[in-house]
């Protein structure tokens, strides 16, 4: 249907040519004959017939049919994005004999849906009785859980998970579990786990603390994976209270010491036959027996704190080689792992601080700037190699560092200690290049490497129905991927003004998240940023921003590296997207951050399915579609994110029906749009 200022305007310009047309000829009819008063008269009310005529026709085609055909129109737009749409614009007149089949359409609409929603909810009734079980279960337990599927996406986590979590970007349902654990032999661990249920263990190093994290399979189709966590920190700062007995022993060794040196020099010089020597060797009896017993105690303490290989985990190499390498400046000591990564077993915390008081002694004693670091499969034993150029380090010398403490504290165990808390040793020898040197240190082996291949998974448990776990995996070409099975951000940001190419800023980003067509509620991003300009009075009348609200909030090279974690791989959306992305790529590159996804934009899908309508702004649309913006979130980043999301999700049904079902249809119907200049 052409738009209503075509039509407009056709219709004046023919009733402008018509009433111009018969004056002239009324003119030239004057001109011509000798006409009385009467036949003038008649002559100028049938010149003012056509145009009048028109003027009439007119406006009762616009009451009678284009005027309702227009409201039908958008009635009917609305019963495509939502079929519960309130009838506000039922048929009117010359369109109102189709009310009853209009009714009847949407009665029958609305009742095959209720019997589709009575019939899924009677099929989910007794999985969401398991479910909100499971969710009891899961709110009481101190461990943190997190279940993902083969393609290692979230598909469950637990209060305690969230807990330990808290504030990470990257947390979420769907969200991949690199980026919230960034662990290169996870994938291996997941593809290697066996079928049967038994636990696999790895160690993780998370923002300065050790996680232990076991893995298992859950049988189930999507091959499901749960991680268990268990913050491995404390228990390494628990040994240091282990080491409280022997602060106690020691003073007392010490004392018991002095007084057996005394006793005996008083009974070297003392008469045989004096009566004080019975005493003396009395006392001195007394002490060695105190002696023996503190000794005894020492060494069972000692023994339990420097023995004890309960404690000893998997250890994928190349994360404790790059936990080592962080802790040297890479201008004074550059580690590189080389060779194939493989597993072995640890005590990574106490294993990880001998090394890095073990390298700076070999660095000193080599002269060495540079150090590989190989690990090699052994006959049950992983050797552990750092190599350099130059020549081995003798023997006596490596039997003297044995003997340094692995750190300054007070009663640290020794190098010998941790070694044999492994079962190991070390030892120098040349490379076969007789350039470079190696030290040698074996380690256990973990049991990952005899772990025959699991059987072929067996079926999937109906009481696991994840959705999540359904999508594509996620190195499928997202242009030929579903619309509805997408992962978006759906974003808006306010700023000090509209000339973003002039120095106006980001003041605010707002996001949420829709997966596999559904808004989630607690996917949400919201952070003030300071602009390090003012914002000008003008632009705080519509966002409601001041200075003072975004004095004490980061800069936007901070906050832009979090919203990058917080997008993931998703796409984003927002409306009339090119102002929003040309403030994000702003400084960009300046955080270290790229923002090249694809991008969905409801203003140009709106202008491509409704080309006739009027308005496409946000306000616009939102009361086309009856999405209520509560009140005091409009102009607010969050506010217009979550009204955009909401109209995504009307507008993607009106895709579907024009046959718009892909990303990459969507981006060529947007494409077809005239572009709007920004900035």
């Amino acid at each position: 249907m052409p738009k209503r200022q075509t039509l407009l305007g056709l219709w004046l310009l023919t009733c402008g040519l018509s009433l111009l047309l018969v004056l002239t000829l009324a003119l030239w009819l004057e001109s011509q004959l000798l006409l009385t008063t009467e036949l003038r008269l008649v002559i100028w009310a049938l010149a003012a017939l056509p145009p009048l005529t028109l003027l009439l026709l007119g406006w009762v085609l616009e009451q009678r049919l284009l005027g309702p055909l227009r409201r039908l129109q958008i009635q009917c737009a609305r019963l495509a994005a939502n079929p519960d749409a309130r009838d506000d614009f039922p048929p009117e007149g010359w369109l109102s004999s189709l009310k009853p089949d209009l009714d009847r359409l949407r009665g029958g609409w609305r009742e095959d849906r209720e019997k589709l929603q009575d019939a899924r909810e009677a099929g989910a009734r007794d999985a969401a009785r398991i479910r909100h079980e499971l969710e009891a279960v899961l709110r009481v337990l101190d461990t943190p859980l997190l279940l993902c599927d083969s393609h290692q996406r979230v598909l469950m986590l637990n209060p305690a998970a969230e807990q330990l979590f808290a504030g990470h970007p990257a947390l979420g349902l769907g969200r991949h579990l690199q980026q919230l654990l960034p662990l290169p032999n996870l994938t291996d661990t997941l593809k290697r786990l066996p079928q049967d249920g038994s636990p696999r263990q790895l160690l993780v190093h998370f923002q300065e603390r050790w996680l232990r994290c076991q893995i298992r399979r859950v049988r189930a189709t999507q091959g499901e994976a749960l991680l268990t966590l268990e913050d491995t920190t404390d228990s390494h700062s628990a040994m240091q209270r282990w080491r409280q007995p022997l602060s106690e022993l020691l003073p007392r060794l010490r004392g018991h010491t002095a007084n057996l040196v005394t006793t005996a020099d008083a009974l070297s010089s003392a008469d045989a036959t004096s009566p004080i020597r019975q005493r003396l060797e009395d006392a001195v009896h007394q002490e060695s027996q105190n002696l023996s017993e503190l000794i005894s105690q020492l060494g069972r303490l000692l023994e339990s704190a420097q023995l004890d290989q309960g404690r000893l985990t998997d250890t994928w190499s190349n994360d404790l080689i790059n936990a080592l390498a962080e802790r040297y400046d890479p201008d004074t000591l550059a580690l590189t792992a080389i060779g194939i990564p493989t597993w072995f077993r640890a005590d990574s915390p106490i294993f990880l601080a001998m090394l890095e008081r073990l390298l700076p002694e070999i660095q000193r004693l080599t002269a060495t700037h540079q150090l590989d670091v190989e690990t090699c499969l052994g006959n049950r034993r992983v050797y552990l190699d750092f190599i350099w150029a130059g020549q081995p380090i003798s023997q006596q010398t490596l039997n003297e560092l044995r003997h340094l403490p692995i750190s300054e504290q007070p009663l640290a165990p020794r190098m010998d200690d941790v070694l044999q808390q492994h079962n190991s040793d070390w030892w120098c020898l040349p490379d076969q290049d007789h350039v470079h040197a190696r030290l040698r240190l074996p380690l256990p082996v973990s049991e990952r490497f005899t772990q025959p291949p699991g059987p072929a998974r067996t079926e999937r448990p109906e009481f696991h129905d994840f959705s999540i776990a359904d999508l594509p995996p996620p190195d499928k070409a997202l242009a030929d991927l579903p619309l509805k099975q997408l992962d978006m951000v759906v974003f808006d940001t306010e700023t000090t003004g509209l000339k973003l190419r002039s120095g106006d800023s980001i003041i605010s980003i707002g996001a949420c998240r829709i997966l596999q067509g559904r808004l989630l509620a607690n996917e949400r991003f919201e952070q003030l940023v300071n602009p390090g300009r003012p914002i000008p009075p003008e632009s705080t009348q519509i966002h409601g921003l001041t200075d003072l609200d975004v004095q004490k909030s980061p800069p936007l090279t901070i906050v832009l590296p979090r919203f990058r974690s917080f997008v993931g791989q998703a796409i984003l959306v927002a409306h009339n997207a090119a102002f929003d992305l040309l403030a994000l790529n702003q400084q960009a590159q300046e955080a270290g951050v790229t923002f090249n996804m694809p991008v969905l934009d409801t203003l140009l899908l709106s202008r491509a399915i409704d080309p006739d309508f009027e308005g496409h702004g946000l306000d616009a649309l939102a009361e086309r579609f009856q999405i209520q913006i509560p009140q005091g979130l409009r102009h607010t980043a969050l506010g217009d994110a979550q009204a955009t999301a909401e109209l995504l999700l009307y507008l993607l049904p009106r895709l579907e029906a024009r046959g718009i079902t892909t990303l990459d249809e969507a981006l060529k119907l947007q494409a077809q749009m005239e572009p709007i200049q920004v900035g």
